[in-house]
């Protein structure tokens, strides 16, 4: 049965209706627009690196304060997720991705003439770290919602656009800011950005109504279900006692003898009017940021997993060309170094995407295994030497983080972490989180270089992050099974104290009559 789309396919704000996740449809132009997306924000960020060096000679400031810039941005990206969260719940994607891209367009522009490092932080720390968050986390967020069986492989692939985003931006910035210098450089970086505006445009709201169908056949199963205690549905049900609640739906259709094709059958249009009922009003989803998700023990251990792994994600792209350079490795080569840790992470998003998308399969497990191997790649720096040492490790290190980063967030609405309903809220608190480990990822392995005149104790300190990362991350899994137990044991409770809250009067008189038929047919 082929899935129905009701919308006006002029209009980019229109919802598109659809009655069952899509996995597909309109989804292709938002992966392509989130393609994009990730190319203009985590792709600029990461490629920032190849500004490091003309700012602390321009600024005349050391590794630690020029580090900040991209802390502060990181910092207000992640800290302000549950704006995001929240004004994408209120105003719609579409216009916060737009809002998002103007201001990072904005930042970027402004910073290129900044004086002092303190306009940086300003600039591009808190300005276009507002608009990454408001670009990044809503397009995510939605084209999560219109996949299901492909949605690790499409996000991871989609996700590649920051890998090709370093790829290219990495030596087009270094040989444009030798034409014409760093500043017009970031002018013309933050001019590009812009174009995230177009993006947000296409991301157009999904409506999932799994009961349309159902809801016009038969007019008088609503009412059948609200009144289920009703005499003639209770002697019904009472006839096969242990599958009334499920025989109630359609009482009429029910032969005394079929029971097994009840069960097989019944529960189907009981459930999809349950679910239209949960989707009619829906209360959860007008909550504009729901925290309950905090009182999941799976969650949290998931959440501080994000911490500690953050401080792996930007700090060696930051420090991977200042440490080329420290080892006698020339700029371009330098640059070139960047770039393969870019081509090596798309492969590496792709790979996992893949292999997530294979069944059955744990993924909270897969992703653990990339965690210990991402640890293992941060401390092979240190002991790289000469171009083709350093090559390697980036190579590794760029592999295993495509793995990582392009995973981390989408894993949220797995049932293992908290599920596609809660998805919204929990990567707008899980961001969140994430902020502390943003803001003190890079500062502290500046002050490790400044302090040692090492780059290589800035590798270690995201190494030793990344292994508390995977300690939290075993954890996940334990304990969601907890407490899924613990929820099963609390529905068999309730289930048992169901039956002395129905009215008497009801059963007794059913129970009457159940037992004069019963004798009659013992009597023939």
């Amino acid at each position: 049965q082929k899935m129905t789309v009701k919308a006006v396919k002029m209009l980019c704000t229109t919802p598109n209706v659809y009655t069952k996740v899509p996995d597909g449809g309109w989804g292709w132009t938002i992966a392509f627009a989130f393609f994009f997306v990730e190319a203009l924000t985590y792709g600029i960020i990461k490629s920032f690196g190849v500004f490091f060096n003309d700012l602390m000679e321009s600024f005349d400031e050391t590794n630690s304060r020029i580090s900040w810039i991209i802390s502060i941005c990181v910092f207000v990206q992640t800290f302000t997720a549950p704006l995001s969260t929240v004004l994408s719940n209120r105003f719609g994607h579409h216009f916060v991705v737009m809002a998002g891209g103007v201001l990072i367009s904005t930042g970027m522009v402004t910073a290129s003439f900044a004086r002092t490092v303190v306009d940086m932080y300003v600039t591009i720390g808190v300005i276009s770290g507002l608009g990454y968050c408001l670009s990044f986390l809503p397009t995510v967020t939605i084209l999560s919602q219109y996949f299901d069986k492909r949605r690790s492989l499409v996000t991871a692939v989609a996700s590649t656009g920051e890998c090709f985003a370093v790829f290219s931006f990495a030596p087009a910035i270094t040989a444009l800011k030798e034409q014409i210098g760093w500043r017009y450089s970031l002018l013309s970086v933050g001019v590009l950005q812009l174009s995230i505006v177009i993006c947000g445009s296409l991301l157009r709201p999904i409506i999932i109504k799994e009961q349309e169908e159902v809801k016009a056949q038969p007019p008088e199963e609503p009412t059948e279900t609200k009144y289920m205690l009703e005499n003639e549905q209770t002697r019904t049900s009472i006839e096969s006692i242990d599958s009334g609640v499920e025989i109630t739906t359609s009482p009429s259709n029910v032969p005394g003898n079929t029971k097994a094709e009840q069960k097989s059958e019944e529960p189907k249009e009981h459930v999809q009017i349950l679910v239209e009922n949960n989707s009619t009003p829906p209360e959860p989803k007008t909550k504009l940021l729901d925290f309950s998700v905090m009182r999941d023990y799976s969650f949290i251990c998931y959440a501080f997993f994000g911490l500690f792994a953050t401080l792996g994600f930007f700090a060696p792209s930051l420090y991977i060309i200042p440490l080329s350079l420290s080892l006698g490795i020339g700029k371009d080569h330098s640059a070139y170094i960047l770039s393969a840790m870019a081509i090596a992470e798309v492969f590496g998003r792709i790979s996992a995407g893949w292999v997530l998308n294979k069944k059955p399969i744990r993924k909270i497990y897969i992703e653990l295994i990339c965690v210990v191997l991402l640890s293992v790649a941060l401390f092979a720096f240190p002991f790289a030497s000469g171009f083709w040492g350093l090559m390697t490790c980036s190579i590794f290190f760029g592999f295993m983080l495509g793995t990582v980063a392009g995973t981390h967030i989408p894993l949220l609405a797995e049932d293992d972490v908290v599920g596609i309903a809660k998805m919204s809220s929990a990567a707008g608190v899980y961001v969140f989180i994430q902020s502390l480990a943003g803001l003190a990822g890079p500062p502290l392995a500046g002050v490790l270089v400044d302090t040692t005149q090492n780059y290589s104790s800035a590798f270690y300190s995201c190494a030793a992050g990344m292994v508390l990362g995977a300690v939290f991350l075993s954890l996940v899994r334990p304990c969601k099974a907890g407490l899924c137990h613990r929820q099963q044991q609390c529905a068999e409770e309730s289930a048992a104290e169901v039956v002395p809250d129905l009215p008497d009067d009801f059963i007794e008189m059913d129970i009457g009559k159940a037992e004069n038929s019963g004798k009659g047919c013992d009597g023939t």
